[in-house]
């Protein structure tokens, strides 16, 4: 059986624009392969959702990995959610996920350098 996609989530607080800065340029700063593909804004009434979908080479599996951050606030409430893709080398199984784990664990270090300083 094949392995599932690394996920991370968790519930913050703060400032929507601030936070999205902080998670934005950590994963920028975190690799130099790193690179913003493509994002989006959606407004309804008082709840803002960013999606954002970084890439970077993953030297361990000589490939490109992607990782998709979705962050839903309303006021100072923040759902984060981040999901990775494309680490495995395999055809049918995913077999190789360090790739995934180790972009995602870059966005864990920079949440949990954000939660340290509020």
């Amino acid at each position: 059986m094949g392995y599932a996609m690394a996920k991370y989530e968790c519930r913050l607080t703060g400032d929507f624009n601030a936070v999205l800065r902080v998670i934005e340029d950590g994963i920028l700063r975190g690799s130099l392969s790193a690179t913003l593909e493509d994002s989006s804004n959606f407004i309804a009434d008082d709840v803002i959702c960013a999606v954002r979908v970084f890439e970077r080479y993953s030297m361990i599996g000589s490939n490109r990995v992607s990782l998709s951050v979705t962050l839903l606030g309303k006021g100072n409430e923040l759902q984060l959610s981040a999901i990775t893709a494309g680490g495995s080398q395999a055809m049918f199984f995913k077999i190789n996920t360090l790739g995934e784990e180790a972009f995602l664990s870059c966005l864990k270090d920079v949440v949990n350098g954000y939660l340290r300083r509020v």
